[in-house]
């Protein structure tokens, strides 16, 4: 039996009147970005990622746009220490890009970091210490002043090396635990890191506010954060971060809230890896700003490729649903979400809109690297007309009229029920093609020729195939189609109607193919159809109209 009454708040509200990003509704512009994913991301594996696999995910992250990359806890592992030093002595970062190392606030692991980024071009040490109500009083068993302490003795031989060892370094400090702490006291301290390392408007210094472990909803953290950005001291010379985990599923809204109360930077990973349930996925973060027109300044425009090396050197997988990156994502299988979808998407090639407005859909796939026939309309039974005939036009050409639509969908939904399955768009064509598309039996037109007769009626001789036998038959009509269709209904005795037909060019070149479309309605009412391909109109017509005759022929002899 579940006891909720064990559970109370572990967090601590920020005072009153913090609340001034209630009224802001987007994000404005992209944060500074900096990547976890080699280090929290990194020991968060099952497998943690070798020196090899390491060095592609970083230039992967190089080539996607970040210019923060956290590469590790160098002074904790021998493993990143190597992978480090490979990076400096290689030559392998870029000169707008800044590698970050990791460091607690103690005396021989902030010397052996500093050692570990000796050369680098430019490096942000970023020591840390815990100040949390249940880490002050359970791990560490110290007061406010000593754990205080810890993170001014820390600033201080941070600043006391940097000024020994040569180097390009800024510095990044991180009351871990931050959600768990007053904030008050979180304050506290951080000022007391800042007036040890009296940064400026030319060398600002990162104050990063972890949400280590989520503790509240989305709008206390934003409050928290609030807060800590209208009273820190330096705040003209202090870039304020967040480094939001998800253990309450909303590292996202943590990470957009906590922006809009004055966060400048974000610390994230790819597709949310990270410790527990993971950190805040940047590639959420950065498609939802892009979603609303904001340049996240993050390159995600070959979505796929980016999935596969994360999925290949973390031995992770992205979920099917992940926002914008899942497979199933923009796949739409509701009848009729397809049905708005494909009207949509021929409203904006009509109008050549260049926005996008499409329903259901929040970003074009193709800005990420997917494409419309296989990501956005996926068909089982669930589907409709709308989203068949989207699956025939895109990829094959054929604009089928809309009553056709609907009878292919009934005939599509059926083999996919049958089957238990979802068909691709090479088996949607397969079923319409063996289904409407130039049906040859029981009955085949042979030959046919054309005479004009004195009352301006045409004239039809026709070779007629029917369950094997050869007839030659004659008849005349108000056009050819219409001859044609009077030769067959006197040859077999049926009574049927040409209630519909439509025909369109299928193919762009000189020699185009045409496509035409009969529907025959049946003394019992029914309707049956056919489709007839050609590069002479006349004989894709004749095509289709035979097409729906053994379409229908079949069913009236049942």
């Amino acid at each position: 039996m579940m006891n909720a009454a064990k559970y109370a708040p572990g967090y601590y509200p920020a005072p009153a009147g913090n609340d001034e990003w209630v009224k802001k509704d987007h994000i404005e512009k992209a944060p500074a970005w900096c990547s976890v994913d080699l280090r929290d991301g990194n020991q968060a594996l099952i497998i943690p990622m070798s020196l090899e696999e390491k060095v592609e995910f970083y230039q992967m992250l190089v080539k996607i746009g970040f210019k923060e990359i956290e590469v590790g806890f160098p002074a904790a592992s021998e493993t990143e220490y190597e992978f480090l030093r490979k990076l400096i002595e290689e030559d392998l970062i870029p000169e707008d890009v800044t590698v970050q190392v990791l460091t607690q606030c103690r005396d021989h692991i902030i010397r052996k970091t500093f050692e570990a980024v000796k050369g680098a071009p430019s490096a942000v040490i970023h020591f840390y210490n815990s100040t949390s109500v249940a880490q002050r009083e359970q791990v560490f068993r110290k007061s406010k002043e000593e754990i205080k302490q810890i993170a001014i003795d820390g600033a201080k031989l941070v600043k006391q090396l940097s000024e020994e060892y040569e180097g390009n370094f800024r510095f990044e400090y991180s009351p871990e635990s931050f959600t768990g702490t007053e904030p008050e006291y979180a304050l506290e301290v951080c000022n007391a890191v800042l007036d040890v390392m009296q940064p400026t408007p030319d060398k600002p210094m990162i104050i990063n506010l972890p949400s280590t472990v989520q503790m509240s909803m989305p709008h206390v953290y934003a409050s928290q954060i609030e807060y800590m950005s209208k009273n820190m001291k330096y705040r003209d010379s202090v870039i304020l971060s967040l480094h939001p985990h998800n253990d309450r599923g909303t590292g996202v809204a943590d990470a957009e809230l906590g922006m809009l109360a004055g966060a400048d930077r974000i610390e994230c990973c790819l597709f949310g890896n990270g410790e527990r349930t993971g950190n805040v996925d940047a590639v959420t973060l950065a498609m939802n700003m892009y979603s609303h027109g904001v340049d996240p300044k993050l390159d995600f425009s070959n979505m796929p490729a980016i999935a596969e090396v994360y999925e290949r050197v973390t031995r992770m997988q992205v979920y099917q649903r992940s926002p914008y990156a899942g497979e199933l994502v923009f796949a739409a299988f509701s009848g009729s979400h397809q049905d708005a979808i494909a009207k949509s998407m021929n409203y904006r090639a009509d109008r050549k809109d260049e926005r996008w407005t499409v329903p259901y859909i929040v970003i074009d796939p193709h800005d990420i690297g997917r494409t419309y026939d296989a990501d956005i309309i996926r068909i089982n039974s669930q589907s409709g007309k709308g989203g068949i005939g989207f699956i025939l036009e895109q990829n094959y050409g054929f604009v089928l009229p809309p009553k056709m639509r609907e009878h292919l969908g009934y005939t599509v939904k059926d083999v996919s029920d049958a089957g238990h399955c979802e068909l691709k768009p090479d088996e949607v064509y397969q079923v319409f093609e063996k289904n409407y598309l130039n049906i040859k039996e029981p009955l085949n037109l042979r030959s046919a020729h054309f005479s004009q007769e004195e009352d301006e009626r045409i004239g039809a001789t026709a070779k007629i195939i029917l369950n094997g036998e050869e007839h030659r038959m004659a008849s005349e009509g108000n056009g050819r189609l219409d001859a044609i269709a009077n030769t067959i209904r006197d040859f077999t005795g049926t009574h049927f109607v040409l209630e519909t037909y439509s025909e369109h060019s299928l193919d762009t070149e000189s020699s185009s193919r045409a496509a035409c479309y009969v529907g025959l309605r049946w003394a019992d009412a029914s309707t049956s159809w056919g489709a007839g391909t050609d590069t002479d109109i006349i004989r894709a017509g004749i095509k289709a109209l035979v097409s729906a005759f053994n379409n229908g022929y079949r069913q009236e002899e049942n």
